[in-house]
């Protein structure tokens, strides 16, 4: 079948309003799940609260970082200009740079503060996405689509907290042992911490709360009965460059082992 040039764009623009529906339908509706499994874990608002006074050596830190990146199949590169992180850790300075002054306690300025994605309530990783390969869930989960990710890599410019990767290599024979219910990427693509959104849709507690020995929180922000909005509410919190507005919905608790200085941490 032959087309001429009016022909052509007439069927190029179905083409393109046909997948923006698709795409829409996608982002908006039951879709944007990955699954709709009875006994998914749910919630209006996910957040997550990080309690660092139960992270005291390097191997509990350690322990959920292995647990995130093997559940994820996040590929181990010792290459600095390559490597692939989903959690990850660093130091108060650099974790909140707008609360860092000269007379920090010791203990603050030593410990390594576990970092992943925020999760943000106005990520501008979405915005500037071209694709929509990344996209804010109804229950406040960023979202990724390796599928629909061209590598252009604005996304990783546009957030503020440096929670993205680039797969500058072929990460698939870094790997390990590989996790078969979690696809493994390509070269070529971002990714990031997704909040385990593939396991709350089974049933089944983030990976990292689940080994953190209560060092990790996770729950509805909208409940007031959650155990995250109990944490919230008893203790102090803070959350990452607040002055930017991407309003993170990941909290730090720092105080009592911190000012006391009863603990020192152990590399």
């Amino acid at each position: 079948m032959s087309l001429d040039r009016r022909g052509f764009l007439k069927l190029a623009g179905f083409i393109g309003l046909v997948a923006g529906t698709a795409c829409a339908r996608r982002l908006a509706g039951p879709g944007s799940r990955y699954t709709t499994a009875d006994g998914a874990l749910e919630a209006k608002r996910w957040a997550m609260v990080i309690d660092m006074r139960r992270f005291t050596t390097a191997g509990d830190t350690q322990r959920v970082i292995d647990a995130c990146h093997k559940a994820h199949n996040v590929p181990r590169i010792d290459d600095v200009r390559h490597e692939v992180k989903w959690i990850w850790t660093d130091t108060f300075d650099h974790v909140f740079p707008d609360q860092t002054h000269a007379h920090l306690p010791k203990a603050l300025q030593e410990r390594p503060f576990l970092l992943l994605c925020n999760q943000c309530d106005n990520p501008p990783c979405t915005r500037v996405c071209p694709t929509d390969a990344t996209y804010r869930l109804a229950d406040g989960i960023v979202a990724q689509d390796y599928h629909r990710c061209i590598g252009c890599r604005f996304c990783m410019a546009g957030c503020p907290y440096g929670a993205r990767s680039f797969n500058w290599v072929n990460p698939r024979p870094y790997v390990g042992e590989v996790n078969p219910e979690f696809p493994t990427r390509s070269i070529g693509v971002v990714e990031k911490c997704n909040f385990c959104v593939d396991r709350l849709e089974r049933g089944e507690v983030v990976r990292c709360a689940e080994v953190s020995a209560g060092g990790i929180v996770v729950g509805d922000l909208n409940d007031p009965e959650s155990e995250v909005s109990r944490l919230l509410e008893r203790h102090y919190t803070l959350t990452r460059k607040p002055q930017l507005g991407a309003r993170p919905n990941v909290f730090y608790i720092v105080d009592d082992n911190v000012t006391g200085g009863e603990e020192e941490y152990v590399g």
